[in-house]
């Protein structure tokens, strides 16, 4: 067989080269007795939820937020019919919008635990591409930071308005200044609701203990940007370190992302929290209501992104000071929201 022209073979509307093997020969191995009967689950976590036994054979609940009920139904029902016709098992799903349990039954036991695994790794997936709805957040709101970065904003303009994509939408609203320390995907109240019970375990199990009870003090100084290259600048932040130069803040921030992680509330990012207040993002530009309002669907392109050139404002403001400020609670941010102060309503708080 000429190797350069391999025989053609056509499956399912697709066309695959079909490649010369050399097999080699082994000694015959002894083969072991295994048998998957209808009680067993072979690699299906058996143990990892409950299945119940019924009159009619076994059933399974999970609660599912309702904004993914339709990716289990699929379009006209067709993953769900698929579902259902493959592991031989019932699905019931409550009406759109209504939060409420779905339940999968079905006379054989594995076909229960494959139908619900199979449910996880669907929502798994498609939960990973919604779009965040909520934030752990210190406020950096305050007046005299605010003050401070108005100063900023305008002494930028002044020197730097003439710089490459350098305007006055870039600039963060002032009464939304914060550090963010990690996003989460909330979609109805009890998954909201979890997250703040978590965050009041978390002020019990170390911040107390790692802040003695105190606020932190931290000074805001400094900006910095966040890809490799000033001239072609996306994100300009503020740096944020503890005044009495410890470690206390990072490690409050890593910690509650560690456990937010290890909840599955919070999905891992970086191994440390990258402690930063953005202060100009192209994002804003793109649409000047992103991150102000609530009008935007979450959505947004790179691509879209015009970039700006930072290096300028690196140069000459390297050193501005934003001031001080006592840090004393974090939150469970809303994304896309305001409350009466104009900084993002809180949802829970420690």
């Amino acid at each position: 067989m000429d190797v350069l022209r391999p025989p053609l073979v056509r499956i399912g509307g697709r066309v695959y080269r079909k490649n010369l093997l050399q097999e080699r020969a082994f000694p015959r191995e002894e083969e072991e007795d295994f048998y998957a009967g209808p009680g067993d689950c072979t690699d299906e976590p058996c143990d990892a939820f409950v299945v119940e036994e019924t009159e009619r054979g076994f059933q399974c609940r999970l609660e599912v937020p309702s904004p993914l009920y339709k990716y289990i139904i699929g379009k006209k029902g067709e993953t769900k019919k698929r579902l259902e016709a493959e592991t031989r098992t019932s699905i019931s799903i409550p009406k759109p919008g209504v939060e409420g349990e779905i339940v999968i039954t079905g006379q054989q036991r594995s076909g229960v635990i494959s139908a619900r695994t199979r449910i996880d790794v669907l929502l798994d997936s498609f939960r990973k591409k919604q779009p965040f709805t909520h934030f752990l957040s210190f406020a950096l709101n305050q007046p005299a930071i605010q003050e401070k970065f108005l100063q900023f904003k305008e002494e930028v303009l002044e020197k730097c308005s003439k710089d490459h994509g350098v305007s006055s939408s870039l600039f963060q609203n002032p009464a939304k200044l914060h550090l963010t320390l990690g996003t989460l995907v909330l979609l109805n109240e009890q998954e909201i609701q979890k997250a703040c019970d978590l965050l009041q375990r978390c002020k019990e199990d170390f911040v107390d203990q790692i802040t003695g009870g105190q606020p932190l003090t931290v000074e805001v100084a400094g900006v910095e940007y966040m890809n490799d290259d000033p001239t072609m600048t996306d994100v300009l932040y503020a740096k944020v370190r503890m005044k009495d130069g410890s470690d206390r803040l990072q490690m409050v921030a890593d910690q509650l992302v560690e456990r937010f992680v290890a909840s599955g509330l919070m999905l891992k990012e970086w191994d440390r929290v990258k402690l930063h207040a953005t202060v100009m993002n192209t994002l804003f530009r793109k649409d000047p209501t992103e991150e102000r309002n609530n009008t935007m669907t979450g959505k947004s392109s790179f691509k879209e992104r015009e970039s700006f050139n930072g290096q300028n404002i690196l140069k000459l403001f390297e050193n501005f000071h934003f001031g001080e400020v006592q840090l004393d609670s974090v939150r469970l941010s809303q994304r896309f929201s305001s409350d009466a102060s104009g900084y993002y309503a809180t949802s829970g708080q420690l």
